[in-house]
């Protein structure tokens, strides 16, 4: 297939920027680029006490994103030059089609290789499911190897979550084995929740066959450094999957909904914790993958994703162009200065009676004095709560409760059902762009006071 010419300039563009990051001569990097027919050949080396990427033997830095039904054009057009898969297709596309777009986009792709969990039953002694799973992943890695925007394999995911029995460790040293065989040109990881001591020692013990370290951490991703030393990991890592607060991080009300930060307190995070614990260490890390490129429902449907799903873009990628390129986009996000139900904030424990009215209102601004919009709804808290990213059903709307939603203050006539609630608003700037809150809110029974709702 003929390499256009649009990937050729995305990939050297992104190619250089990954170079920048680590302080090689861009015009070193940029000029020996060269068109890929064939597989990329890509290493881990390690030169003055420090690791690094190679793509085709050019320094690679990792400026990425989770991506699954997301915008890879948007990717590659905020300076990103990687997304990272949780399988092989995303649901939509297949393996083939998703690395096809990436290349015509100028985009490596960290494919991941969907292995059984504990966690959702698959059984590691059982010798039968385990050879079935080997040869199923076998024919995934011999069907994509040698596409030129394949960038490494991710082996699984968070095999470590809710999980005792150690030989999925050596499941996971079997496969790597078998992918350095048939596929000598792509590195092997696989990523852990969290990072602990004991979980590293099971790694270097039963998977040594691994090239690297994934880690993923949220808040927590503060202490990375600190858990690399208590760890004993001194080799080369990447950071697979970060971003905002996650749930079981947050406060709580009293009746037990976990509070969810704004978009633009999300976006300071975002840029805080990038700063301070991927940027950073200019030794190991290879770079990262933020989450989430585009939408979902977990919790509820703004937590993580960095796009509304109507796909508008949100602060938080605002600060990924930024940490990419040095530069704002040309056009921001609308901040948030604070969103309020009957006088109170999200942290206030909002409690209302059933059928009466109240007020809520948002206060917004523009970085680029845009006109803004504004949106309301009401949803139900959500009750379909699983674990470690799994699918969750998207709780029901409940429209007929906000008279004149369009406006930044609104009268919202309480549910005369009583139970968990939350109130979203959303500000628009006409431009591609949004920012969003959400208040819990719970309407009392007859008798007053809240239920504690299930487990968050």
């Amino acid at each position: 297939m003929m390499q256009n010419k649009r990937y050729t300039l995305l990939l050297a563009r992104n190619v250089v920027l990954g170079g920048l990051a680590w302080g090689f001569d861009a015009t070193v990097i940029g000029a020996e680029l060269k068109p890929c027919q064939g597989p990329a050949k890509v290493e881990v080396r390690q030169a003055e006490g420090r690791y690094f990427l190679c793509v085709n033997g050019q320094p690679f830095y990792i400026k990425g994103a989770g991506l699954a039904s997301g915008s890879q054009e948007m990717l590659a057009e905020h300076g990103g030059n990687s997304f990272r898969t949780w399988g092989t297709g995303n649901g939509r596309q297949g393996g083939q089609q998703v690395l096809d777009r990436a290349r015509t986009n100028g985009l490596y792709v960290a494919m991941g290789l969907a292995i059984g969990r504990e966690r959702n039953g698959f059984d590691y002694n059982d010798k039968a499911a385990v050879a079935r799973q080997f040869e199923q992943v076998r024919a995934q890695v011999l069907r994509y190897k040698d596409h030129p925007a394949l960038l490494l394999w991710i082996i699984g995911n968070e095999l470590n979550l809710s999980a005792r029995n150690p030989n999925v460790w050596n499941a996971v040293n079997e496969l790597s084995k078998m992918i350095h065989q048939v596929d000598p040109n792509h590195p092997t990881t696989t990523p852990l929740a969290g990072l602990s001591k004991d979980c590293v020692r099971e790694l270097k013990t039963r998977a040594p066959d691994l090239d690297l370290l994934s880690i993923q951490m949220y808040a927590d991703l503060l202490n990375l450094p600190r858990h690399l030393q208590e760890a004993g990991w001194e080799g080369p890592y990447i950071v697979t999957e970060w971003g905002a607060t996650g749930h079981w991080e947050v406060g709580k009300t009293d009746w037990g909904a976990p509070l969810e930060n704004d978009s633009t307190t999300k976006a300071e995070f975002y840029r805080k914790r990038f700063e301070a614990a991927i940027r950073s260490d200019q030794t190991q890390c290879l770079g990262s993958y933020v989450f989430l490129w585009g939408h979902k429902q977990e919790r509820t449907p703004t937590w993580y994703g960095m796009f509304l799903e109507s796909g508008e873009e949100t602060a938080t990628v605002d600060v990924l162009h930024y940490l990419w390129n040095g530069a704002w986009p040309a056009n921001r996000s609308p901040r948030l200065q604070g969103a309020w139900l009957d006088r109170k904030t999200a942290q206030e424990n909002v409690h209302l009676k059933p059928g009466q009215t109240y007020t809520a209102r948002v206060l917004a601004s523009d970085p680029d004095r845009d006109p803004l919009t504004y949106a309301w709804e009401v949803m139900e808290e959500s009750a379909d709560l699983k674990e470690g990213g799994d699918f969750e059903s998207t709780p029901r709307c409940l429209p007929a409760l906000i008279k004149d939603p369009k406006q930044s203050e609104i009268a919202l006539q309480a549910p005369t059902k009583p139970g968990a609630y939350r109130l979203f608003a959303y500000v628009f700037d006409g431009q591609g762009h949004a920012a969003h809150a959400n208040i819990p809110f719970y309407v009392d029974g007859p008798a007053g006071g809240a239920s504690k709702i299930a487990s968050q």
